[in-house]
């Protein structure tokens, strides 16, 4: 089965004739996918800024710059050092993306993520002109991280209100892929840099971050605006035509004015009522829409991804491996090939299967972790136990083919569904903000609390990803091959999150599943046009 694969008539019907054939007048464009690409580039920029730290505290020139003290046989980074340094990224993206929301809504979408891009330049500037003072690093990182956290909100809240709905879910997924292309590359470049004697170990990898910011801040302009913005602020026939491009079709295109007609329907459901306060994402319409957001978001770090991604050489020196940036490349490609494949899964699988099925998964896989690392690998002389240091490795790969193949990808996917237009810029702003609070507390306190407990930190990671396989079954609804509209409409009727998959645009239930069937409440959505990835 391939990536877009055809429907046939065998295939069970989750929608009505109309909506399939309208479905039916989409094509995969060059441009949709060349806006997708584009746009990523803010989730490589993310994933190599987060990468490259990783290795730069084993480069000597590196240590002998900014460390605490040389105790003879290298240089020592304290607890509190590393961790603020590592820290300060994520702390200056939180900052950013409290604010992106209302900077995408004032200056559009497109301008905003151009801005980001290059603001986060100023960053990468105050880092390379560091020469003695881990502080100026840090700071840099921390200018560096307000870019790249404005980029994390803007960037999938562009590619979900522009792409069309039989790509959409992929596109903001990429933006996952990206993130682990950006990581696998800057454990690339710092492999190649890191024997060197000089400045240029770790200048190097940093400098290379300007062609990322460049590349996204000038391509993106060459891209039209959101057309659901366009609309917004009134300019209606580029949305149309905007939609059209994207989807290969005329601007009067049946699938084309239904898609102006929700967009147009649902506007006027929000003039009709009172002026939007960002603040009404907590009122009682919404508060369980912002709280699944936000428990997502922190939950994508609180499976313990960036666990290995920000001190995995650290991780693995200890388990006797004579070269830890090679295990560091290994367990990038894991990242990026089962990216790839989790691309498919958006497509192909539900996101609630996909969801908990991978949250179970990784919990198995810290559990083993942990008790192996903590009960056979020999803390002293590691090399001693070598089966137990494979496990630790064989098993960091298993948890990353979990990751990135559900968690990863399909939790930007999500989020980008899960709000009305007019709240989508707060609400993504604050959901996405509590996923950089738990990554700066998770690279601030991680060196501390392995120093105290060692491998049975990963229990806390494996109850986490429990508790999140729970939280999707209960909560999270089915929103795959759905329109934003169509999402709306189920969350207004309060559909089952357990009985979502088989929901229909025109009230009843389909036969999508093998689930019992379902009550829900009465009422009638708006048309949909067309399903989504």
């Amino acid at each position: 089965m391939g990536l877009f694969p055809k429907k046939s008539a065998a295939t069970p019907r989750t929608q009505t004739q109309n909506e399939m054939d309208l479905a039916a007048e989409q094509k995969v464009t060059f441009r949709a996918v060349f806006l997708g690409i584009v746009a990523s580039v803010g989730g490589f920029m993310f994933g190599y800024v987060s990468g490259q730290i990783s290795g730069f505290f084993d480069m000597p020139d590196f240590g002998r710059r900014f460390s605490d003290y040389y105790d003879g046989n290298g240089y020592v980074f304290s607890a509190y050092r590393q961790g603020v340094i590592v820290a300060l990224l994520p702390a200056g993206a939180l900052l950013g993306s409290l604010v992106a929301g209302k900077i995408a809504d004032s200056l559009g979408r497109r301008i905003a993520i151009s801005a980001s891009a290059l603001f986060s330049c100023i960053g990468t500037i105050i880092e390379i002109t560091s020469s003695s003072e881990w502080a100026q690093f840090a700071v840099g990182r921390l200018v560096t991280g307000v870019g790249i956290g404005a980029l994390s909100v803007v960037v999938p809240m562009y590619q979900s209100e522009s792409a069309p709905a039989i790509l959409r879910g992929i596109l903001v997924s990429c933006y996952q892929l990206f993130i682990t292309l950006g990581i696998w590359t800057a454990e690339m470049i710092n492999y190649g840099t890191h024997e060197l004697s000089n400045s240029g170990s770790w200048r190097i990898p940093n400098g290379i971050s300007f062609l990322w910011a460049l590349i996204l801040g000038g391509g993106i302009l060459l891209l039209p605006e959101s057309p659901r913005y366009a609309y917004r602020v009134g300019r209606v026939d580029e949305a149309r035509n905007t939609i059209a491009r994207l989807a290969g079709l005329e601007p009067t295109a049946r699938s084309v004015n239904m898609q102006i007609d929700e967009i147009r329907i649902k506007l006027e459901e929000e003039k009709a009522g009172a002026d939007t306060k960002w603040y009404e994402i907590f009122g009682k319409s919404l508060l369980r829409r912002t709280l699944i957001g936000i428990i997502l978001q922190s939950g994508q770090q609180l499976t313990g991804a960036n666990f290995f991604f920000y001190y995995g050489t650290t991780i693995f020196k200890a388990t006797g491996l004579e070269d830890s940036y090679v295990t560091q490349i290994i367990l990038g490609s894991v990242n990026v090939g089962c990216t790839v494949a989790g691309l498919w899964i958006v497509k192909n699988v539900g996101r609630r299967k996909a969801l908990i099925t991978g949250a179970l998964w990784m919990t198995m896989c810290f559990l083993i972790y942990s008790f192996v690392g903590r009960f056979v690998l020999d803390p002293v002389n590691p090399a001693s136990t070598p089966a137990a240091g494979n496990v630790l490795i064989v098993f960091s790969c298993f948890f990353i083919v979990a990751f990135a193949t559900t968690w990863g990808p399909l939790v930007w996917a999500v989020v980008a569904e899960l709000y009305p237009a007019r709240y989508r810029a707060p609400a993504m702003a604050l959901a996405t903000s509590s996923n950089w609070m738990w990554n700066f507390l998770m690279s601030l306190f991680t060196r501390p609390i392995t120093d105290s407990i060692g491998y049975f930190y990963g229990l806390v990671f494996a109850g986490c990803c429990l508790a999140l396989a729970a939280f999707v079954w209960l909560f999270v609804i089915e929103s795959k091959d759905r329109t934003l509209e169509e999402i709306e409409t189920m969350y207004e009727q309060k559909v089952s999150p357990r009985h979502s998959s088989r929901w229909q645009a025109d009230g009843h239930m389909g036969q999508r599943d093998h689930e019992e069937k379902p009550e829900i409440h009465s009422g009638s959505a708006t048309t949909s046009t067309h399903g989504d990835a």
